[in-house]
């Protein structure tokens, strides 16, 4: 794999002079620009524009949803490490006996019609998606809550059926989580899941002033009353007038808005982001030196099988496609050499490298796969990050000598590139070749496999589907990759064979606490294909273990904070069980080719000054709009 860097800068280029002037952003009519914060959304174009009901299914809810006008009980943080209460004014408060959960709330919080929030809609959301079959989280309250309750009109008090340290967690958001809807609006409603919410209503600081038709672009602006929501209460007022969210179909697009001033927030693929700092005089990165991006991300990227399709429940053929990855050129076509690596279903983020990674080491390299016939093989290979450092630099960047350096970029090890051995466990199950060398399925037929990704070209998901298609066609099997805006509701309905949503849920990305990359595969939890599984994203991929169930519901008792070595042996044995069974295949580290421009709005929370998560697609986003400044 030998890219010549000169040649990506002058074709992305090239593309660039050539592309539509529709791909410009373009603001509404009376929309001053000085006042707007104009930001890329990440996730594709609205699938369904008019209907924001994210309570009964994915509403593309990084459209602005989740970011500027909802607030949850609780944010995690994971660049400042803190818990910040928004709905709630403060920790939840369990029993003694874990038997119940008291929720205080913030005082002086309204939403956006005017009418106050109250512990009354905590109370109705919770019996509401008990309830409601096919509602998010209605299987974790079904199974959880016995009843909910106010005692006053700021305190509410959860019964549950079952102890649990971590029950407040389903309404910790990070990037997604169990959020508050306003009772006097869906009361009325006679279907709550065929119901748009249109206009939808919140208590975050910012109200819907407009949206596109066909799903391109959603307009924002700052309530008046902003210091009635949570972010007006905790960070004052925010600065931008208006928000605006656009979509962009190419990447050469985004890339020409941007040197144009016309876009100040946006993702790109690392080609991009290196034209972005080459032609821009107003544009920086998260970094301010290579690799530039944001690497302190809390997301495992990679590869989710569908466990209940066939061959995908065998784990030797999804440890078969394991083995056909050949991760050092992956890597260079997924990621340009500028993330690390990870062999287990954790982002090896240094909280996870200390007590995960590092300890898991000596099991790693004497992990051992049965190839039948009595042979077995080792396929951990700790000398990964070595070998894509020579990648990195035959591609002429600037790669440190220092192998601490080198193992911070690349990460710590990753499975061996070995046809020889993936052949051996396909053909101990049955698989052949045809004459062209290409596989057969055990009942003679093609292997096809199609691919289920995101649609966007900065997202990892399309990232991983490209290197990932490549790689097994180089092996033999018939693989293209299928990027399509229905990508989440396919996955979460598990209508697909493999896919390129994230192998496992996000864990916090502070402390030791693991039980949420866990607890979607819980067998509680599981639904057949075509109804939406209650957790994601490890369980859209319906695989379960009834080992992992003891650990979950060992670490449920368990307080992650006092008995914090106890949690990380649970969170080791868990971890090595997922990769005996590998039901879905981690990659690297999920890294952000963020570029900010400061022609309109600076101070932007980058490494020297991370007073915040950098993205403007979490939910946090909202938390750092009081802090930027406007450019006179």
């Amino acid at each position: 794999m030998k890219l010549n860097w000169g040649n990506i800068v002058l074709t992305a280029l090239l593309l660039i002079v050539t592309v539509s002037i529709t791909a410009f952003a373009q603001l509404p009519g009376g929309i001053p620009r000085e006042e707007t914060l104009i930001v890329d959304k990440l996730t594709g174009r609205a699938g369904m524009p008019d209907n924001f009901n994210l309570w009964a299914g994915w509403r593309n809810q990084d459209r602005g949803l989740q970011q500027l006008l909802l607030e949850p009980l609780w944010t995690v943080d994971y660049a400042t490490g803190e818990i910040i209460p928004g709905l709630a004014d403060g920790p939840p408060v369990y029993s003694e006996d874990l038997m119940q959960m008291t929720i205080n709330l913030r005082e002086g919080v309204y939403w956006n019609d005017g009418v106050p929030f109250t512990a009354d809609d905590v109370v109705y959301t919770i019996e509401l998606l008990k309830a409601t079959p096919g509602m998010p989280y209605h299987g974790t309250m079904a199974e959880f809550v016995e009843s909910v309750s106010k005692t006053d009109d700021h305190t509410v008090v959860v019964d549950l059926t079952l102890p649990s340290t971590r029950f407040h967690a389903h309404f910790l958001d990070r990037w997604g989580c169990l959020r508050i809807l306003p009772k006097h609006i869906f009361e009325n409603v006679e279907d709550p899941m065929a119901f748009e919410f249109n206009p939808p209503i919140g208590p975050g600081p910012y109200t819907l002033l407009d949206y596109d038709p066909a799903g391109f672009w959603t307009l924002w602006e700052r309530r008046e009353d902003w210091d009635r929501s949570p972010t007006g209460i905790l960070y004052g007022k925010p600065q931008p007038r208006y928000v605006l969210f656009q979509w962009f179909e190419s990447e050469e697009g985004k890339i020409l808005a941007q040197l144009r001033n016309e876009l100040d927030m946006a993702q790109h693929t690392e080609e991009g982001l290196r034209v972005i700092l080459e032609r821009s005089d107003t544009a920086r990165a998260w970094r301010r030196d290579w690799p530039w991006v944001v690497n302190i991300d809390p997301c495992i990227t990679g590869v989710l099988f569908n466990n209940k399709v066939e061959p995908y429940d065998n784990k030797d053929v999804r440890w078969a496609l394991v083995l056909a990855i050949d991760i050092v050129e992956y890597m260079a076509i997924a990621t340009d050499f500028t993330a690390p690596v990870s062999p287990i279903h954790l982002p090896p983020v240094p909280a996870y490298v200390e007590h995960f990674f590092i300890p898991m080491q000596e099991w790693l390299k004497e992990f051992e796969l049965d190839l039948g016939n009595g042979e077995t093989f080792k396929p951990y290979d700790p000398d990964v990050p070595q070998k894509i450092a020579a990648g990195a630099k035959e591609r002429g960047l600037p790669v440190p000598e220092d192998p601490a350096a080198i193992q911070d970029i690349f990460g710590m090890g990753w499975w061996k590139h070995a046809p020889d051995a993936a052949e051996k466990l396909l053909l101990k199950n049955g698989f052949s070749r045809d004459e062209n060398g290409q596989w057969l399925l055990p009942d003679g037929s093609p292997w096809t496999i199609a691919i289920v990704a995101n649609p966007a070209p900065a997202h990892h998901s399309f990232k991983n589907a490209i290197a990932l298609a490549e790689q097994w066609r180089n092996f033999g099997i018939d693989a293209t990759v299928n990027a399509t805006e229905a990508f989440d509701t396919l996955v979460l309905n598990g209508e697909f064979s493999v896919s390129t949503q994230w192998p496992a849920a996000e864990p916090w990305g502070a402390g030791v606490d693991l039980i949420r990359t866990f607890d979607p595969w819980h067998s509680r939890l599981l639904t057949p294909i075509g109804v939406p599984v209650a957790l994601g994203p490890g369980g859209g991929g319906r695989w379960s273990d009834p080992r992992l169930d003891e650990i979950i519901e060992t670490m449920e008792i368990t307080d992650s904070v006092a008995e914090e070595e106890a949690t990380v042996a649970l969170g080791i044995e868990a971890l090595k069980i997922l990769i005996e069974e590998m039901p879905s295949i981690p990659t690297y580290g999920y890294t952000g080719p963020v570029a900010w421009d400061e022609a309109y709005w600076t101070n932007f929370p980058g490494a020297e000054n991370l007073y915040s998560q950098p993205y403007h697609h979490w939910p946090n986003f909202k938390y750092m709009l009081p802090f930027l400044q406007k450019v006179n």
